[in-house]
């Protein structure tokens, strides 16, 4: 809440109006066209006013902390971090991938977060390589134990041929991935989120996701962090495949395109990652697809990075000016 002004703090404020003035002008070229500016229509907020549902969870502020590196230094801190966070501004979060647990307890303590986050969805994550060698040892229990121990809500499948192939010693794929997920799917009802890591996916894809048993299909677009070119830093040569794939946008048409062509397939709800770097972008993205999060992992990595303090701040900000375009935008073409 803003205190009222003194006298000479409008004063002041008026001198730095008129030196300001001519270094603060704008173009048109500049302006940001995925919205509508409706200032008359709305109060300053006080909060954000719709409610989103993601399974049986319930979000005030539709952010999803998406999976990012497991096992790495720091790793326990910053997942603690984001764990306390998400509890306290009602989020949800993936972890980074489980496979350094499958055969090994040792790193347990880096993943083991929920009592940080009780009410809260924390999932674990594995890739769909480790996936189709468990199913074909016919050890899926041991998936099942393992989210069972650290007690999670349910389990992200990342599918990364692109990655694996280009990384060295990176696995190969026996099977296509949607039939080893379909295979997980069977006799489970443990609730499954499936998600790419920097390529996004297309149209076939995504309705081939959209027909199954999933609580949620995370987009992992391009534009944000891309695993492929990842490895081509280390050591790699992946060329031009590092810059194939869909950007969220694209990927928001193709599901609401799918959405129309087929009106009667399963509910799903969707998280919007890849470029998510800004609550506009994630605003202009969600207004789209009903009952959508966003998804951000690099930009709330860095704040938890630097400490809890500089992280609550970030998520306040974030939640603010989600609320500042509820109030005042209108998304074009919704």
């Amino acid at each position: 809440m803003h205190s009222p002004s003194s006298q000479s703090e409008i004063s002041n404020r008026k001198v730095d109006h008129l030196t300001m003035a001519g270094e603060s002008q704008t173009h048109s070229q500049l302006r940001d066209e995925r919205f509508f500016y409706e200032p008359l229509l709305s109060a300053h907020p006080t909060k954000i006013n719709k409610s989103f549902s993601f399974g049986l969870w319930n979000f005030d502020f539709p952010l999803w902390v998406s999976s990012m590196t497991g096992g790495a230094d720091h790793a326990r801190t910053i997942n603690s971090r984001l764990a306390a966070a998400a509890e306290e501004f009602s989020l949800g979060m993936g972890l980074g991938s489980l496979r350094p647990l499958l055969d090994n307890r040792q790193a347990r303590a880096d993943f083991d977060v929920k009592h940080l986050m009780p009410s809260r969805p924390l999932f674990g994550n594995l890739g769909i390589a480790q996936l189709e060698e468990l199913l074909e040892q016919q050890e899926k229990q041991k998936i099942l134990d393992l989210i069972g121990e650290l007690k999670l809500d349910g389990l992200i499948i990342h599918v990364n041929p692109l990655q694996e192939w280009f990384q060295p010693q990176g696995d190969r794929f026996k099977h296509p991935p949607l039939e080893t997920i379909e295979r997980f799917l069977e006799n489970t009802t443990l609730p499954v989120i499936v998600k790419e890591v920097g390529h996004g996916m297309g149209p076939r894809s995504l309705e081939a996701l959209m027909r199954l048993k999933l609580l949620a299909i995370e987009f992992g677009a391009f534009g944000g962090t891309n695993f492929s070119l990842l490895e081509t830093k280390r050591g790699s040569s992946a060329n031009g495949f590092v810059y194939v794939g869909h950007t969220a946008s694209e990927m928001v048409g193709f599901v609401r395109d799918i959405q129309k062509t087929h009106p009667h397939l399963p509910t799903k709800h969707f998280i919007i990652s890849g470029g998510i770097k800004d609550v506009l972008t994630g605003f202009s993205l969600t207004q789209k697809l009903p009952q959508s999060l966003m998804g951000m992992a690099n930009s709330v990595l860095e704040p938890a990075r630097s400490g809890e303090r500089e992280l609550s701040n970030y998520l306040k900000d974030l939640k603010e000016q989600y609320a500042l375009a509820e109030a005042f935008l209108q998304v074009t073409g919704v």
